[in-house]
C-alpha cells in the first residue's frame, strides 16, 4: 500500500470518501468551503491518499488525510477518513505515519477528533493514541452533527519511535 500526494484528478474520490462520513463530520460534499479547503490542500501538496491497488490519480480512494505544516514546528492533521470497505487494513496507520514522517523535530502535532461519547469515533481515538497522541482537557465545540470533540496532541522532541517500528 502506497501513500501518495493527491492530485485534482482525485477530487471525485475525496468527495466519495467524505460522503461516507458526513454523518460524523457534518455536510461536506456540497459545502463549497470544504471543496475549497480540499483543493487548496491538493494544490499545496498537503493532501495525501491511498488509492485502490496503488492506482493512478483518479483511481478509487481507500483513504485520505489533510495535513498542515504552515505553522511548523506546530503541525495539524485537519481531516482523516478511510473508506468503509477498506477499514482495519492499516490504511489510517499508513496515512498518519506518512505525515508524521514529514515533520521536523522538535515539534508538536495536533488533531481534533471525536469525543469519547461517539462510538463510531473510537477507532480514530485509538489510532491517534497508538501513535502517542495525548487527549487534552481543552474544551472544543461540538461537531456539526452535535457530537463532542476532543483535541489530541503529540509532542515530538526527537524522531518519533513509531518510525523504528515501520508505521
Amino acid at each position: 500500500m502506497k501513500v501518495a500526494s493527491a492530485t485534482m484528478d482525485d477530487l471525485k474520490g475525496w468527495l466519495e470518501l467524505a460522503s461516507e462520513v458526513e454523518y460524523l463530520f457534518g455536510p461536506m460534499v456540497n459545502d463549497p468551503k470544504f471543496i475549497q479547503a480540499l483543493e487548496k490542500n491538493i494544490n499545496q501538496d498537503s493532501a495525501y491518499c491511498v488509492r485502490e491497488n496503488d492506482g493512478l490519480p483518479g483511481s478509487k480512494l481507500l483513504g485520505g488525510i489533510l495535513f498542515s505544516a504552515s505553522n511548523a514546528p506546530k503541525y495539524k492533521i485537519g481531516w482523516l477518513s478511510v473508506s468503509s470497505k477498506a477499514r482495519n487494513k492499516g490504511i489510517a496507520t499508513a496515512l498518519v505515519g506518512h505525515v508524521l514522517r514529514l515533520i521536523t523535530v522538535p515539534s508538536e502535532v495536533v488533531v481534533i477528533t471525536f469525543g469519547d461519547d461517539i462510538p463510531d469515533g473510537q477507532p480514530a481515538r485509538k489510532l491517534y493514541q497508538k501513535f502517542g497522541f495525548i487527549p487534552l482537557d481543552e474544551l472544543i465545540p461540538n461537531g456539526p452533527e452535535g457530537g463532542s470533540r476532543q483535541k489530541f496532541k503529540l509532542d515530538c522532541l526527537k524522531e518519533p519511535t513509531f518510525v523504528k517500528f515501520g508505521f
